[in-house]
């Protein structure tokens, strides 16, 4: 590296990986978002990429494919930015840590150390040990905000669990028995954008008879979600979405007789066992993201427990003056973000205590 390079911007670099990253969304789960910039020993970006798809190519193998032909020779000598550390197994691809070896390149920066056991500081060591430069810590907030659900599943083994509700500005979700539209049409968009990016979504027996939800984001674009619905007393009937079977789904209850495909009947227990079990269930069938959509009850149960990581309420302008209250924000709940759509005002919050330790 020159001198002149080493006064480059880092933080600017793993931005832009943050940026990438963001990308694969909804689509690399379980699995971090990555991503990953190629710079020149004369600051140039000469190659950039990102994690696409859960069983495809890392981040790092992206960035060095990116490279133009013309500029292949500048890789060996530069610096390689990423958000996050190269793995080091073989998994459905093989170690990105090899590659950057292979590759002869001269510097790592990287934003946060892997959590996973597999890799956690392998890959640095290796790339130490080769004489490879290796920056980490930088940006490293950052790092582990973009990728909390992740660093969720590795540390607690449990699904990173959002909380969604709407409701009125005098705090009312709807009403009991009948089907009450709150959020505008470019809200339900957000929310279906919401979905795309959750492995999972969960309702209880009352939003299941109440609306009669399909659970699916065809307001926007990506994968479905496993849809799940509350069922204990075996209940549902086949006029309700979710026993279409057209698309992956649980129901937490009875099973009931048919030739089911994509629905999967799972035993269920009521009370304080309820959400232990699903979440380890989720785990088990490798769900990072829950999207818990209601009702009322299941939120409590959820708050209850303090087993949830987001809260995003969506509130309208509008008063309904009686009704289902809304679950009451708790106390570890810190606002993050706020912002105006049409009529609706989303909140997002994050639970203040910590869900993994600071490598």
């Amino acid at each position: 590296m020159t001198q002149n390079s080493s006064l480059i911007p880092y933080s600017s670099f793993l931005n832009r990986c943050f940026q990438l990253a963001k990308i694969g969304a909804g689509s690399v789960s379980p699995n971090p978002m990555v991503g990953a910039v190629l710079v020149s020993e004369n600051g140039k970006i000469i190659g950039e990429g990102w994690h696409k798809k859960y069983g495809e190519a890392h981040a790092e193998v992206n960035a060095v494919k990116s490279v133009k032909p013309e500029n292949q020779r500048l890789i060996a000598g530069s610096t390689l930015y990423c958000s996050l550390e190269p793995c080091f197994h073989f998994g459905k691809t093989p170690p990105c840590v090899d590659l950057v070896l292979e590759q002869k390149i001269a510097r790592v920066v990287i934003s946060n150390t892997d959590p996973n056991p597999l890799t956690a500081g392998k890959s640095i060591q290796k790339m130490r040990a080769a004489g490879i430069e290796v920056i980490t810590g930088i940006l490293e907030k950052e790092g582990q905000d973009l990728n909390r659900p992740f660093f969720k599943w590795i540390t607690e083994k449990k699904p990173y669990v959002i909380l969604k509700w709407a409701q009125t500005r005098d705090n009312f979700i709807g009403k009991t028995g009948e089907k009450i539209g709150i959020s505008e049409k470019n809200t339900l968009r957000l929310v279906h954008r919401w979905r795309s990016e959750s492995d999972a979504i969960f309702v209880g027996t009352g939003t299941i008879f109440n609306d009669n939800p399909r659970l699916d984001n065809r307001l926007f674009f990506g994968k479905n979600p496993l849809r799940i619905g509350l069922d204990v007393r075996g209940k549902m009937d086949f006029h309700h979405a979710l026993l279409d079977d057209k698309k992956e789904t649980w129901i937490l209850g009875k099973p009931k007789i048919g030739d089911w495909k994509n629905t999967k009947f799972l035993p269920t227990v009521h009370g304080k066992q309820l959400i232990p079990k699903l979440l380890q269930e989720l785990f088990l069938a490798k769900k990072q993201i829950l999207l818990v959509e209601g009702g009322a009850n299941i939120h409590h149960q959820f708050l209850e427990k303090n087993e949830w990581d987001e809260i995003r309420i969506l509130q309208n302008d509008s008063d309904l003056l009686a009704g289902v209250a809304a679950s009451k924000l708790p106390e570890n709940a810190v606002l993050v973000e706020k912002f105006q759509l049409g009529n609706d005002t989303i909140y997002m919050y994050q639970n203040s205590a910590p869900i993994f330790k600071i490598q």
